[in-house]
């Protein structure tokens, strides 16, 4: 890329980001959960796995501002370091989610015949279960691991990705600028990588940032229900299934600070969708 390109661009991110607000914070919230991911562990002030049965349950405070849980752990550190592992889950499961989907429906959508007819099939009996159930049968079939649920999250994201990629090449497969490639000696292949994928990514950018906050849900609901990432990992749905066992007991902390923490995750990704979309766009990047 170009020194101009570079400069284009981030003159079209400025754009977008002024012109609408929402999408500046949005951007400031991820610049957030990006920093927790990276350099979260390096600033916390303890050891998120360091227990300390004097300091069980004690209620936030200015020495730990979200309070400790029952082994004395600080809630605090133990939430910012759990970013890390939820946006390492959710990025890998909608990036392979993507790219297979994607490359499947893309091909479906340009070559049609056999190859839309086999995927249609394959994608029918994905949609046939409820997602969350197909996952839980993927994890507990395969085990409770981290890389079993990056792809049990991938497996129930693929759908989304397939049929609108299919739905976008085949919209486009007959238009003017595609006849004018191929008229111009381009092969099928090349036109569908080089003239239309490209365009039909503004509103995948949508499904894949919304998809973010749906894979980091998934991801803590396995873990909620015991099929997800195992204790004493930090992670945000096994901190919310501890905690829940104190609510009643006026323990509220242990649940509520990793819950808003998964709400704003999930939150900030819903927003950034339509500021993907804006970058991304062809049309509107002139």
């Amino acid at each position: 890329m170009s020194s101009s390109s570079v400069k284009n661009f981030a003159r079209h991110a400025r754009y977008v980001m002024t012109e609408n607000p929402v999408t500046a914070l949005a951007a400031l919230l991820f610049l957030l959960i990006v920093i927790a991911a990276v350099a979260g562990p390096a600033l916390v002030p303890y050891d998120p796995m360091a227990t300390d049965g004097d300091r069980a349950l004690q209620p936030p405070s200015w020495d730990h501002w979200f309070g400790t849980d029952h082994l004395g752990r600080d809630v605090f550190s133990r939430v910012v370091v759990a970013t890390r592992l939820d946006l390492m889950i959710s990025l890998a499961a909608v990036a392979m989610a993507f790219v297979i989907g994607s490359a499947m429906g893309a091909v479906a959508g340009y070559f049609g015949g056999w190859a839309d007819r086999i995927t249609g099939r394959l994608l029918d009996t994905i949609m046939a279960f409820p997602l969350f159930v197909l996952a839980m049968g993927v994890v507990a079939a395969a085990g409770n691991t981290i890389e079993n649920i990056v792809y049990a999250t991938a497996i129930i994201n693929l759908p989304f990705y397939a049929r609108m990629a299919r739905a976008e090449v085949n919209i486009r497969r007959n238009a003017g600028f595609v006849q004018a490639a191929r008229l111009s000696g381009n092969g099928d292949w090349r036109i569908l990588a080089q003239h239309i994928f490209p365009n039909t990514l503004p509103p995948m950018m949508v499904q894949i940032s919304l998809n973010m906050g749906w894979a980091i849900l998934n991801a803590a609901g396995l873990s909620f229900i015991g099929l997800g990432v195992r204790p004493p990992t930090p992670e945000w749905g096994i901190m919310v299934a501890e905690g829940a066992n104190f609510i009643v007991s006026g323990e509220w902390w242990l649940a509520f600070f990793p819950g808003v923490a998964l709400m704003l995750a999930v939150f900030t990704f819903n927003l950034l969708g339509d500021g993907l979309r804006d970058l991304v766009d062809p049309q509107r990047r002139t």
